[in-house]
């Protein structure tokens, strides 16, 4: 790969490409493994070829193989491949765990999961999930193994340029410290009758989101059922066809089933997607006809499916924007690991604070009906009304982020005299930040406005390993 040809720095940091002179130093590999660059887990083709096949602690190290000549690096991996198998989760094989991802028994639990009792369910997900906490990656309880090794890069080209430091467009508008977005998956009928209770709950707290809708089976979708969610600003999106664990399972059945999937969006007005438990197959996302998904997990040690495309922040596959979960979901917290404590989502949520990144939760209309989980549930809405109010937090609708996210994908950089402004659609909510080394740790100083339109420096946001 010849220099300036990693395109995947540039769009995450929306940088000057000419300062990333970047190039694959030497033959890679036949076959990709796993290893380290600094502290970050990668895989994927190397020139050193000293990998492993599983990423276990005693990775071999290719920081060290590094050239830096001028401003140009020479990278011991290919980056544009090591990003995709992270967030395509090309690094394993076999993703999902052993017991679900057996066609018999998926067919077995989901034919007799609406007549089992939830303690019964509870008891085999436990079993199933037994040993979660030894999977060594991605990481718990939060990974962002793809944006450390970005920002590691970045860093390298500030070495290289012997820069005191590269503009960017911030990862968020009026310079918002991270995004948070509350997303409602509707399962059954209890969490469909409970949808307009739970919105009063929303607006009590001035909290915005989305509700997945289940098309076909699991109960009615009468027009004013979708209406009713519109009318009172919060978001329609389709989840999977009919919530049957098997839309991935088979190529020609899910070609099948994403043609009426595709028909029920547009019948919505939808423009996002996310899969029945989180079930997923980023290589036949392409025939998805929606703007943005929501079914890829950050880390996903307690779903039925395992691995997680390592990173807090939204990235595209395709044309589709992807807007990882990064947060655990309701039914695991409450329903697999028995806690009703902020104690988890707070870890969670000050690690992706404290990186800038994405907290996408996901929060079941059916799984909140009883009063210790709604009393656990207005105790992060206000933890989030508190994060709005006093540190930046941006809590928005997936459709506004999608938005967002694509205009900053057009947005340019300019050079103005000794300045740089920001050029495209929607720069005025666009923010100018400065990435910056202080010893060997990056540091971003971002830009806001005063009443006046002077632009001024007001924050500084260091970066930090991944737990």
């Amino acid at each position: 790969m010849s220099a300036g040809a990693f395109p995947s720095i540039s769009r995450y940091f929306r940088c000057d490409e000419g300062l990333l002179n970047l190039k694959t130093g030497g033959i890679l590999s036949e076959r990709p493994g796993f290893f380290r660059f600094s502290d970050a887990v990668c895989f994927g083709k190397s020139t050193d070829g000293v990998l492993s096949s599983s990423p276990g602690r005693d990775l071999h190290d290719l920081s060290r193989y590094v050239l830096l000549n001028g401003g140009s690096i020479a990278l011991p991996f290919d980056v544009e491949e090591v990003l995709r198998n992270l967030r395509e989760e090309r690094y394993s094989t076999c993703s999902a765990g052993p017991g679900l991802s057996n066609g018999l028994i998926r067919d077995l639990y989901y034919a007799v999961r609406p007549w089992m009792p939830l303690g019964v369910r509870k008891r085999l997900q436990r079993i199933y999930l037994r040993g979660w906490e030894n999977v060594p990656f991605p990481h718990w309880p939060v990974d962002r193994t793809a944006d450390l090794l970005l920002q590691r890069l970045l860093a390298l080209a500030l070495t290289s340029n012997q820069a005191e430091s590269i503009p960017l467009i911030w990862f968020w508008p009026e310079g918002a410290k991270a995004c948070a977005l509350m997303t409602h998956d509707v399962e059954a009928v209890p969490g469909k009758e409970f949808c307009s209770s739970l919105m009063d709950i929303n607006d009590s707290f001035d909290i915005p989101a989305s509700f997945q809708i289940v098309p076909e089976e699991r109960y009615s979708v009468e027009p004013n059922f979708l209406e009713e969610i519109k009318r009172r600003g919060f978001e329609v999106n389709v989840q999977d066809l009919n919530h049957d664990g098997k839309l991935f399972l088979q190529r020609t059945e899910f070609e099948r089933r994403v043609k009426a999937i595709n028909r029920y969006g547009r019948e919505y007005g939808a423009v996002g997607f996310r899969s029945a438990v989180l079930y997923r197959n980023e290589e036949w996302f392409n025939l998805l006809e929606f703007e943005y998904d929501m079914s890829v997990p950050s880390v996903a040690h307690l779903d039925p499916q395992r691995g997680g495309c390592c990173t807090i922040m939204p990235y595209f596959i395709g044309n589709l924007l992807e807007l990882p979960v990064t947060m655990t979901q309701d039914h695991s917290l409450f329903n697999v690991l028995n806690d009703f404590t902020l104690e988890l989502w707070q870890r969670q949520i000050q690690l992706i604070l404290k990186n800038h990144g994405l907290m996408n939760f996901i929060v079941h209309p059916d799984y909140i009906l009883t009063s210790k989980a709604q009393r656990a549930y207005k105790e992060l809405l206000a933890s989030l009304v508190k994060l709005r109010t006093d540190d930046g937090l941006w809590i928005a609708l997936p459709r506004d982020v999608n938005l967002w996210w694509r205009q900053r994908d057009r947005m340019v950089l300019s050079r103005r005299g000794d300045d740089w402004t920001i050029e495209g659609e929607g720069s005025e909510r666009a923010r100018l930040a400065f990435a910056s080394l202080e010893g060997n740790e990056l540091v971003f100083s971002v830009r806001n406005r005063t009443e006046s339109g002077a632009a001024v420096t007001t924050s500084r946001c260091s970066t930090s390993n991944p737990n």
